[in-house]
């Protein structure tokens, strides 16, 4: 066999060939990091951020993106963005913007294609309920970013977990799109137990907000915003929620008042701006408008009193299957679903680390919406709406 063409070989050579491709700021594929070795076929000649990005699209909790919501829920409309839609166009977004930056695309795609599987059925608002329940358990507070990096380390493949990149986990964890910045600069590199730490404090309430170590990360993190600020608002225009007339004038002159408009603007200031830079930023101007157009979205769409009707009846869900479970767990009712279609095949080592209450929320946490609902007792299950 000639060894130049060897699959081993190739991925040294393309290897090498980053070097020589992407910018200096990049984060090279040889220089990723496992937490554990491994001798599997997929990284004996793939490039190690290729292999994490296939290895997300792969598991179980990407599969239930489709049915997690964005923003809007329970309203029979087909256009409405899910879950996936948006983890599938902050891939698109951030991988433009890594690709003129010169950065590592594959690292961005596996960010990007991981950084929301820790969501809750029904959204940010389902993480708020969810948190409120796990820290009265004593099971710290719930943010759907380190619930990622659980069901990607530890929970998946039966509590085998995925065995990702220290680079992919680190930007999947610090990954913020509600936080507002005109710029980012990425953290000092890090190890694993840097990361175990931060997730530790965040869980415990001791520090909120974490920059990625990596461009890259900067760049999934950014794009997660560029992603779905318009969208949502596409989406509210759409329902007859808002008008594109009620845009502030500085947002509509500055990135337009459609999604494509918007997305455009926003990708090409921050190209412009940030190219042989330190950082990942837009120009003053369009900072303030985005951060404007934030503001309009959280009054007029996010805290809209008409889209959270049904939301005291899933709280009431919430905290009835929490209950359940846990008391389930503690009789060790055997027939119980958590035991029956979730812990039932999981290694050994994952019910001997993780309390009643952790258990119980990584259950709920991995739960589509339509499962979530299906759970419920008769009396509280909602009634999608047809929406005029």
């Amino acid at each position: 066999m000639n060894l130049e063409k060897t699959p081993r070989a190739v991925k040294a050579r393309l290897e090498q060939g980053e070097t020589q491709i992407l910018g200096k700021r990049a984060c090279f594929s040889k220089n990723a990091v496992r937490r554990y070795s491994e001798k599997r076929s997929d990284t004996e000649y793939r490039l190690a951020f290729s292999a994490d990005a296939d290895r997300i699209l792969n598991s179980l909790a990407y599969t239930r993106y489709s049915d997690k919501t964005q923003v809007f829920s329970l309203i029979n409309n087909d256009h409405l963005t899910h879950r996936v839609l948006h983890v599938q166009m902050v891939s698109r977004v951030a991988r433009t913007i890594g690709r003129y930056l010169g950065l590592n695309t594959d690292l961005i795609e596996a960010a990007a294609m991981g950084h929301d599987i820790g969501h809750t059925p029904f959204g940010h608002d389902g993480e708020q309920f969810l948190s409120c329940l796990t820290q009265s358990a004593g099971a710290g507070h719930f943010h759907h970013n380190l619930q990622s990096m659980q069901f990607l380390d530890v929970i998946e493949r039966n509590g085998k977990g995925w065995n990702l990149t220290l680079q992919t986990l680190d930007a999947i964890v610090c990954h913020n799109g509600e936080a507002h910045a005109r710029a980012l600069t990425p953290a000092q590199p890090r190890k694993f137990a840097d990361l175990d730490t931060i997730v530790r404090q965040i869980r415990a309430g001791t520090i909120d907000d974490v920059m990625p170590m990596t461009m890259e990360g900067c760049v999934v993190r950014i794009a997660d915003t560029v992603s779905y600020i318009g969208r949502d608002f596409e989406d509210a225009v759409r329902l007859k929620i808002v008008t594109r007339d009620q845009l502030p004038d500085s947002c509509r002159k500055r990135l337009g008042a459609t999604q494509g408009t918007i997305v455009f603007n926003l990708v090409t200031d921050l190209i412009n701006t940030s190219i042989d830079q330190d950082f990942i930023g837009f120009s003053p101007e369009v900072a303030d408008a985005l951060k404007e157009l934030k503001q309009f979205n959280y009054q007029f769409i996010y805290k809209n009193p008409l889209i959270k009707k049904h939301l005291t009846t899933v709280e009431d869900i919430f905290k009835c299957l929490f209950d359940r479970y846990m008391n389930d767990l503690a009789k060790e009712n055997k027939s119980s679903v958590v035991y029956s279609q979730f812990l039932n095949g999981m290694e050994d080592s994952y019910p001997a680390n993780h309390s009643h209450a952790e258990i119980t929320r990584d259950f709920i946490a991995g739960m589509t919406d339509s499962y979530f609902i299906r759970q419920a007792p008769d009396h509280l299950r909602p009634t999608p709406i047809n929406w005029v």
